[in-house]
């Protein structure tokens, strides 16, 4: 497993990104990694304490520049009020990374209306009111950017059993193909990863508590046999955020050690027959052949 970085020294030097969702898991890799990279950083989620704390770690591990704003993505409000306490600290943003998400297990006929409401406003409204916002502000200031959309595999499929998240990551990859096209001629440039299995401590312990993590194991439903590591998503959401990915647009780049084609697969669960029984079904074919 390759988990080393990936582009040059200072690569996003001089350019400011925000992420939403920015202050754990995921969100927290990318950011790292961009620091890393000569960017300043900006990291908003609901709960200020924990951002406050997230960028003076950031901040003392990479030597860069960290900005905490609290943001209720789903409030239109309070996502200008991002963008302002954005442009007021650092000039100007280059990249918008939306990477806030909520989700949770549970059979559809048991969820209420507002539980399912909840999880389309985080995840659809909350990445549509940022990329507003921010577009809206780029549009006028005809300054060329970037929107990265963290979405999911199950976008493409769907998926029991996490329906809400299903329909707003779906929303998400459409909102996705479509500013690439309308927002082109702007140069604001709209991509997006799926990521398969990224293990993070919060969001794993939320959808699968107890024991159900070690039953439900991912490394099964991944061919390369592992789950992913976060600076191999931390490296390719920089490239699509920098300069070197310029003619990138539109795109869903899904980086999950080919689980979902695995799943897609018709016959693919045949993998768990053993080798012997290989030979013996080859007896039997051979069998039939000949009669």
């Amino acid at each position: 497993m390759y988990n080393k970085p990936m582009l040059k020294d200072n690569a996003l030097k001089g350019k400011t990104i925000v992420i939403t969702g920015g202050g754990t898991g995921l969100g927290r890799a990318m950011g790292t990694y961009f620091l890393q990279l000569g960017a300043n950083l900006v990291i908003t989620s609901r709960k200020l304490e924990v951002l406050q704390k997230t960028a003076q770690e950031m901040e003392a591990e990479t030597g860069g520049k960290v900005l905490a704003v609290q943001c209720d993505v789903r409030d239109y409000a309070q996502v200008e009020h991002l963008l302002n306490e954005t442009t007021a600290t650092f000039g100007q943003v280059d990249a918008l990374v939306n990477n806030a998400a909520g989700n949770f297990i549970s059979p559809t006929e048991r969820l209420s209306t507002n539980a399912f409401s909840t999880i389309i406003d985080i995840v659809l409204k909350g990445t549509v009111n940022c990329t507003l916002a921010f577009g809206k502000h780029w549009i006028a200031q005809k300054q060329p950017a970037s929107v990265l959309n963290i979405v999911t595999t199950y976008a493409f499929t769907g998926s029991a059993y996490v329906v809400p998240s299903a329909c707003a990551k779906g929303g998400v990859l459409a909102l996705t193909r479509s500013l690439a096209v309308e927002w082109g001629k702007y140069g604001i440039r709209t991509n997006a990863i799926a990521p398969g299995p990224f293990p993070t401590k919060g969001a794993w312990e939320r959808l699968l508590p107890g024991d159900l993590a070690q039953k439900f194991d991912f490394k099964n439903r991944v061919p390369l046999k592992r789950t992913g590591n976060h600076q191999e998503l931390a490296n390719l959401s920089a490239f699509l955020v920098s300069d070197f990915s310029g003619y990138i647009n539109g795109e869903v780049i899904t980086i999950d050690g080919g689980e979902w084609l695995q799943g897609a697969g018709q016959f693919s669960g045949l993998e768990a027959i053993p080798t012997e029984m290989w030979d013996m079904l080859e007896q039997m074919t051979r069998s039939a052949k000949g009669s």
